[in-house]
């Protein structure tokens, strides 16, 4: 909503005097601040006099699982990454002015891990088991006007193991109160498509759904202003219809763009609907949405287009956790790995294996991201180490929450495509299976006709899925690794729409995408690594091409060579002599008297590389055809290794590597000088323990104890260790490699903040942010 809000504040500059002698009876309050939790079963606590007062004083979102104790016997397991189970409550009190009788009231949550039951003053609304969907209650008839109501919240978490990766406990989204007139625009009722797009000219359909929840029928007029990013209004639609009482009516309306700005990739431009339910001339509703111009399309021959123009996607799967912060991600963060990722190329974003919060699409819209969204992990059969998943509430729900994310996020230019299940085990060679995928898709081409849906498929060969018939249901079809069978299965049958899901860092699978030009793209796992999925004592998979805190690994290097059109060179090394251990980018050994045979690999899109040893030219390589990397096996010593690439003998790109001493300080980078104090904007203070000369100690495991002062607080701290068990919510954690990272909020309205980062041994350092004021205020649109 803060992104909804800042649009619409543009549109307000040019449109004021259009309102300024209008009402509307929409509002929209933020209703994250101020509840109480306690993490107990305790079933009184739904009751309207229930005494809270003991309780833990929270704002939201909220995700009381990440602040542990990590335990092996936890019975989350290796896919909760070992932090605990159980039921939080949650309660908040409020008031209901009495100027707001007659009017319809809802609460909104964007997601509440799991099980969620919901009451208002002790009315019980209902039960939401699928922790991932965004769903909506109406308070109004058990609402008590200008008196003291209060919201329960009850979240199971109970039922182990859930999942194969870390989900977070609790109202772990952000919430809010919504107050419209009787007679207003339906939840996500609005659904903005672009049938027709050019350079040129582009056609705008707008359907909109207005209910009437008052006793008379009653005559509205809809008026629609399309208005671009600069707030100019390009369009106004006009519409009367009468909505009868009790009912509701689907209006739907047509514009035209001339010379539309595309949305594309990278290329965030965003266009807004404002619609508004007027009552002659007053506005009783209205509702911004926001929406992006662009063709997308799949080819059978020749793969993916955005704006008619072939691409690949080359996208990276995503869980949402934020390491140290666990579910509670702020955008910022978001942001941050974003830009990282894209620094190597990626350009597409497959939300593994759920739905993401509403906000990472309006970021993504922003950006210029491709986002696959996708629904489900499991339908009916179980899966290792999440037997008690949503496979259990699939039959009951599965057609309930498909159809809330359809609407809720059908609007996202981002989105491209669908996925509705994952290495899904059901018996897809069967009728029932065939049912089950038809059903799914059916549903979703009833909400959005505008877009494809994949899914995952596991092992497809065993399943038959290439000669039954199955795949040929599919828009597109998807599938997790194996690649040469997906290019086989479109071999076998040339009108097939491919692309890879899930895709590993291999050589082999990158080729299968660079050398065919029917294969759309690929989704690597992972982009980032996350919590869970891991055996003890480990409590991160590590498949990531960044670490959780953005440290680029060997293989980010090799993709970046890969997937980049900027000259690229990078080595890195083998950990241990000879040949062994992990591939690093340093040129600092663990044991200096047993290294003696450094083992590189040198990653370039240049034509030819030169490795320098201390200033000594250690030869001239061509870079292969075959995107393998160059190989030099060069007898180690102390001092710098720089690495030259060359595209027609001139130098292209260069990477240098330098031997470091013993730790001597620590040293703060911040991303950025100042913040809003706003729950989204954070900052991120990357430590390194560095030698005399500056350069970072890779091998350094320091504790590092960090003060905080004045309008800020520590948020968490963390590492990329994949078997650190150490809080992120206290004040001291290791480096790892050399580097760790803390995560600062605002605390207080503005002023100054201050980190200090101090270690046994070594010169302290710190770093100040100013932290800048931003007004709230109650929402109304």
């Amino acid at each position: 909503m803060k992104i909804l809000t800042l649009l619409f504040s543009i549109v307000l500059s040019t449109i004021g005097s259009t309102l300024s002698a209008q009402t509307s009876s929409r509002e929209i309050l933020n209703f994250d601040k101020n509840w109480k939790f306690q993490l107990d079963d305790i079933q009184e606590a739904s009751s309207l006099g229930f005494d809270d007062s003991r309780w833990q004083l929270v704002d939201l979102p909220h995700d009381w699982s990440i602040f542990g104790p990590i335990d092996r016997d936890n019975p989350s397991g290796r896919g909760g990454a070992f932090f605990p189970d159980g039921i939080g409550w949650y309660r908040k009190n409020f008031q209901m002015p009495n100027a707001d009788q007659g009017k319809r009231v809802f609460i909104d949550f964007d997601g509440v891990m799991a099980n969620s039951e919901v009451w208002i003053n002790g009315v019980h609304l209902g039960k939401r088991p699928f922790g991932y969907v965004s769903f909506r209650y109406e308070l109004t008839p058990h609402l008590k006007f200008g008196a003291e109501n209060v919201i329960a919240v009850r979240a199971d978490n109970t039922d182990q193991p859930a999942s194969r990766w870390y989900t977070g406990a609790g109202i772990y989204r952000h919430v809010r109160l919504v107050t419209t007139h009787a007679i207003h625009i339906d939840q996500w009722g609005v659904f903005v498509s672009t049938p027709d797009v050019s350079a040129k000219n582009a056609s705008i359909k707008i359907q909109t759904k207005v209910i009437n929840t008052s006793g008379s029928q009653k005559e509205i007029i809809l008026l629609t202003e399309i208005v671009d990013s600069k707030g100019k209004i390009l369009q106004k639609l006009e519409t009367k219809q009468r909505v009868p009482a009790g009912g509701s009516f689907d209006i739907e309306q047509q514009a035209n763009i001339k010379n539309p700005e595309l949305w594309d990739i990278a290329q965030g431009n965003l266009y807004q609907a404002l619609s508004k339910v007027m009552d002659g001339k007053t506005v009783i509703d209205q509702e911004i949405t926001t929406f992006g111009v662009r063709e997308f399309r799949f080819e059978p021959s020749t793969g993916f287009y955005i704006n008619d123009r072939n691409i690949k996607i080359k996208g990276v799967c995503l869980h949402h956790d934020g390491g140290g912060l666990g579910a509670v991600v702020p955008m910022k963060v978001w942001e941050r790995r974003l830009n990282l990722l894209r620094d190597l190329g990626v350009n597409a974003i497959r939300t593994s294996h759920h739905p993401f919060a509403p906000e990472f699409y309006e970021l993504c819209d922003r950006m210029g991201f491709l986002v696959m969204d996708e629904t489900f992990d499991t339908w009916t059969a179980p899966k290792n180490h999440a037997e008690y998943g949503y496979n259990l509430y699939f039959e009951d729900w599965w057609e309930r929450d498909t159809r809330d994310v359809i609407l809720r996020d059908r609007n996202y230019a981002s989105i491209f495509s669908y996925s509705i299940g994952n290495e899904i085990r059901d018996n897809l060679d069967s009728p029932d299976g065939f049912k089950k995928y038809k059903d799914q898709q059916d549903l979703i081409h009833s909400l959005d006709p505008t877009r494809p849906v994949t899914m995952g498929l596991f092992r497809p060969n065993s399943q038959n899925v290439y000669d039954n018939g199955f795949v040929e249901m599919m828009d597109v079809v998807g599938q997790n690794y194996r690649e040469e069978e997906l290019v086989a299965a479109h071999k076998q049958n040339p009108a097939r729409k491919v692309l890879g899901t899930e895709n590993g860092h291999t050589r082999q699978a990158w080729l299968a995408l660079r050398d065919n030009p029917f294969m759309a793209g690929q989704f690597l796992w992972t982009g980032i690594d996350y919590l869970g999925e891991a055996d003890w004592p480990a409590i991160v998979h590590d498949f990531g091409l960044l670490d959780r805190i953005g440290g680029m690994k060997a293989r980010a290097l090799q993709r970046k060579s890969w997937w980049t059109d900027e000259p690229v060179v990078y080595a890195v090394r083998r950990e241990t002599n000879a040949g062994g251990g992990e591939l690093v980018p340093d040129w600092t050994p663990k044991d200096f008297d047993t290294y003696d045979v450094a083992h590189l690999e040198i990653y370039s899109n240049c034509e030819e590389v030169e490795v320098f040893l201390n200033g000594k030219s250690q030869g001239i390589q061509k870079v292969p055809n075959d995107a393998s990397p160059v190989n030099y096996n060069l007898t180690f010593e102390k001092g710098i290794l720089e690495v030259i690439g060359r595209n027609q003998g001139k130098q292209a790109a260069i990477h240098n590597l330098q031997t470091a001493g013993q730790p001597f300080a620590i040293k703060l980078v911040a991303d950025q000088e100042e913040m809003n104090n706003d729950w989204d904007d954070v900052t991120h203070v990357m430590a390194y323990v560095v030698d005399e000369n500056g350069v970072k100690c890779p091998n350094a495991d320091n504790l590092i104890y960090y003060e905080i002062s004045g309008s800020g607080k520590l948020l968490a701290l963390d590492n990329g260790d994949r078997v650190d068990h150490s809080s992120s919510k206290g004040k001291r954690r290791r480096v790892y490699r050399g580097e760790g990272l803390a995560i600062i909020g605002a605390e207080s309205g503005s002023g100054k903040t201050m980190l200090k980062a101090v270690s046994k041994g070594l010169h302290s350092d710190e770093v100040t942010i100013q932290v800048k004021e931003v007004k709230k205020s109650r929402n109304k649109i």
